[in-house]
């Protein structure tokens, strides 16, 4: 049977034809990126499109870079196999590599992209309008909020860093460190509008993201204080220390107490003084939100 000039294939012919035929790949289409199922696709961006390529992940992908969160989190990456991982998702070992290259991949993919997603978080609070003062609180908080939601991951791009090969772990360490001279022109931007009292803008960096960084290791959804309250309390205490000093009325009688000396009611307390058992402080009066010890 002959149509539009050319013969049907029919049988052993349409086998051998299919065997033949080119694998056409997938289309590519763009998604905003906050949507499930949806990450970043590692190649070029469309010129026409002016927006990264995104592709949609399977969802075993989904469930590996999961799992690989929890027990990189939980035994460290050297730690865990992908006999690990394989397990975790109940799935042959050989079956992994039909998602990953190597291990180095889910590192590089979970670290990367908690990194970036932090960025978009807080850079549009640091280069935003207003006070360096205000600028400077409002990203604290919105890092805080990022770290309680993404505790995992972050501590995974603070701890595992260095178990990246070379030149990821440099190609990492230049995002960072552009994350931090945002910080640093935002406090820079506070003392030029003297809302900052002069100060070392580097060691002040290093003060707030310390502080940031490391609320991902204490931090516990069930605690006593929301992320909120966290947020506002240490917010304050970063920020206030850093402002520029106004107008205080010193007192015009009593004695200064030294900085170092431990107060009681009825006066500062010899250095050789016994206290009370109730007087003392154990470290645990001073824990917020954190596990019990085991």
């Amino acid at each position: 049977m002959i149509e539009s000039g050319f013969p049907i294939p029919t049988g052993r012919e349409l086998v051998a034809l299919k065997a033949i035929q080119p694998l056409v790949p997938a289309p590519r289409h763009s998604y905003p990126v906050d949507l499930p199922n949806v990450r970043l696709a590692r190649g070029t961006s469309d010129p026409d499109e002016g927006v990264a390529a995104v592709t949609i992940a399977r969802p075993r992908e989904l469930e590996l870079q999961r799992a690989a969160i929890q027990l990189f989190r939980e035994r460290g990456f050297h730690a865990t196999s992908m006999q690990d991982l394989a397990e975790a998702l109940g799935m042959h070992r050989g079956s992994l590599y039909h998602y990953i290259a190597a291990k180095d991949d889910l590192l590089w993919t979970i670290v990367s992209e908690a990194l970036e997603h932090l960025d978009a978080h807080v850079r549009p609070e640091l280069d935003g309008p207003g006070r360096g003062v205000d600028r400077v609180r409002r990203a604290i908080t919105a890092h805080l909020r990022f770290a309680a939601d993404q505790r995992d991951e972050l501590s995974l791009l603070q701890i595992e860093l260095r178990s990246l090969p070379p030149e990821r772990r440099r190609a990492l360490v230049e995002r960072r460190d552009a994350y931090e001279r945002g910080w640093r022109e935002a406090l820079a931007a506070g003392v030029a509008d003297g809302s900052f009292r002069p100060i070392d803008v580097r060691l002040a960096g290093f003060m707030i993201l310390s502080t940031c960084n490391w609320f991902t290791q204490w931090y516990r959804p069930d605690g006593p204080l929301s992320v909120e309250e966290l947020a506002e309390t240490l917010a304050g205490l970063l920020v206030d220390g850093l402002r520029a000093p106004t107008a205080v009325t010193a007192p015009t009688a009593g004695p200064v107490t030294p900085a170092d000396a431990t107060v009681a009611p009825h006066g500062p307390v010899p250095p050789d003084a016994t206290l009370p058992p109730d007087a003392a402080l154990t470290p645990t009066s001073h824990r917020t939100n954190k596990e019990p010890d085991r």
